[in-house]
């Protein structure tokens, strides 16, 4: 199958070993693979924060360069971005134009191990690594796109680790964008709860499949001089 990848704005500035990941796994798994280098954010900081002729202005750049795209699927490692790219349909309600051109762009749209799994049927990627994994479901792919076996039924094939299902795997991490901006205080305290709880489990790695929740939870565990490490699904399933 061909895919066309889209790394999102954090992936590209931040984590940039997540989009060669994704790459490596993608390829694994049978897929071509293509990367347009026009690409940008597809809206969500603006969506989220209200400023919706903005997020509409951005949305159309994103619009453009995927509606001249071939590949069958568009696949991207955040969940995020991909619920954003699902709602960009209702962005442009009552533009018949636009409104069908993200109709068929968000169409072809899926998070990285939803691809995988429920697309091309694929749940063992010959990754390996060792130690203990925990799962973290990011709020946006659990509770706006209804993903939460199949990062699990990838990690649980991965040799050499062990899946640990942490309590509160799927309590937020706090991030929510601006929201850690906006409400330290509040964010912090959702993430020191979730921590103590990580780290009680002994596991040694927390991986999840977005990078705003991975540099949070990092973030927070390297002031705390924890030993547990941080992993984005990608880099897991690319290991050897």
């Amino acid at each position: 199958m061909k895919v066309s990848l889209f790394v999102s704005c954090l992936v590209d500035q931040m984590w940039p070993s997540v989009g060669s990941a994704t790459v490596d796994v993608l390829r694994r798994a049978g897929c071509e693979v293509s990367f347009d280098e026009r690409q940008t954010c597809c809206s969500q900081p603006a969506f989220n924060s209200g400023y919706r002729e903005d997020a509409r202005r951005v949305a159309k750049s994103f619009l453009r360069t995927y509606g001249e795209d071939s590949a069958e699927a568009i696949v991207l490692p955040s969940g995020s971005c991909c619920s954003m790219i699902r709602h960009l349909p209702e962005l442009f309600a009552g533009d018949e134009e636009w409104s069908a051109r993200a109709e068929a762009v968000s169409s072809r749209a899926h998070e990285l191990s939803s691809f995988l799994v429920d697309v091309l049927g694929r749940d063992d990627l010959g990754a390996r690594l060792e130690g203990s994994l925990a799962w973290h479901d990011a709020c946006h792919g659990l509770r706006e796109l209804g993903i939460r076996d199949a990062p699990r039924r990838l990690l649980a094939n991965v040799e050499g680790a062990e899946l640990v299902e942490v309590e509160g795997a799927d309590t937020c991490c706090g991030f929510g964008g601006t929201f850690s901006v906006k409400y330290p205080e509040v964010s912090v305290a959702m993430l020191d709860w979730k921590l103590k709880r990580i780290e009680a489990a002994g596991v040694d790695t927390v991986v999840s499949g977005d990078v705003s929740c991975l540099m949070q939870i990092g973030g927070r565990l390297e002031r705390r001089g924890s030993r547990v490490r941080t992993l984005h699904l990608a880099e897991v399933l690319a290991a050897r």
